[in-house]
């Protein structure tokens, strides 16, 4: 009798044992299982997400909208556009608020081509975004005379296609619509209100190294090389690229069903020159 009963004590203690290993089993697993469900992300996680989009905004591209009527007819006022930032190098005016992460000139330095749209801080207080077309490069002599634009003493030639009448922030005016050919043979559409405007005559500008003269294409409202001089390459942000959204400022884009009176679809996604 007392062996059946060790056999039956014995017999009842592995079932117990295994019970305890597969408790100590489980609750392991649940250790794991809470381990794994930790968040990973937290601050770093929003952190690392700010520092990629300041990167993503500094080095490769850039939301931009269209506040004056300056650029008009090639860009018009509530255009979104997309500027590019590698194209001409970094500057500390290729960060927020111009951080100094580059105290000092430029990296990955390449000049702009004539006719290029770029983006720049505004000489001489170098804080307010600006966005023109570059006309004259380092070494050419820039002058206007008589409405006409002249690049190293020869006469830019121009072609008129039309005239029509818009509307700006300075009112309904006629305006002449050219087509204005560079000397590189870049072709580019400006407006025109008269050739004797404020700035339609000026002395002759010639543009030191490293410097570049820009103008509107709006030519008798913008206020650009011909008033604040000429612009440092150390300015320049980026090259306008990329019209991804357009409005006439009459609406709010959740108005689905005003769309077709305040958005500009055929603008939408169309490249800039």
């Amino acid at each position: 009798m007392e062996e059946n009963i060790n056999d039956n004590t014995e017999n009842n203690q592995q079932p117990q044992n295994q019970n305890e290993q597969l408790s100590k089993i489980e609750e392991l697993n649940r250790s794991l299982a809470q381990k794994d469900k930790k968040p990973t992300g937290g601050w770093g996680g929003l952190l690392g997400a700010i520092l990629l989009a300041l990167a993503i905004r500094s080095f490769l591209f850039e939301p931009y909208n269209i506040p004056s009527s300056s650029m008009v007819p090639t860009l018009l006022v509530g255009d979104y556009l997309f500027i590019t930032k590698f194209d001409y190098g970094y500057s500390k005016h290729s960060f927020p608020f111009s951080l100094p992460v580059i105290p000092k000139g430029k990296i990955f330095e390449n000049p702009p081509q004539r006719g290029d749209i770029v983006i720049f801080k505004k000489p001489p207080e170098n804080k307010t975004d600006y966005i023109k077309r570059i006309i004259g490069l380092p070494g050419d002599t820039v002058q206007m005379r008589n409405g006409r634009l002249y690049i190293n003493d020869t006469i830019v030639p121009r072609e008129e296609k039309k005239r029509e009448v818009w509307t700006t922030e300075v009112g309904n005016h006629l305006y002449i619509r050219y087509t204005e050919t560079l000397p590189n043979g870049m072709q580019h559409d400006i407006y025109e209100l008269t050739d004797n405007a404020e700035y339609d005559n000026t002395l002759p500008v010639k543009i030191p190294e490293d410097t570049f003269f820009v103008m509107g294409d709006n030519r008798d409202n913008s206020l650009d090389s011909r008033y604040f001089g000429v612009v440092p390459s150390v300015n320049l942000e980026g090259k306008a690229r990329l019209i991804f959204y357009s409005t006439n400022g009459n609406g709010w884009f959740f108005q689905f069903w005003r769309w077709k009176e305040f958005l500009r679809l055929e603008r939408f996604f169309t490249d800039i020159i």
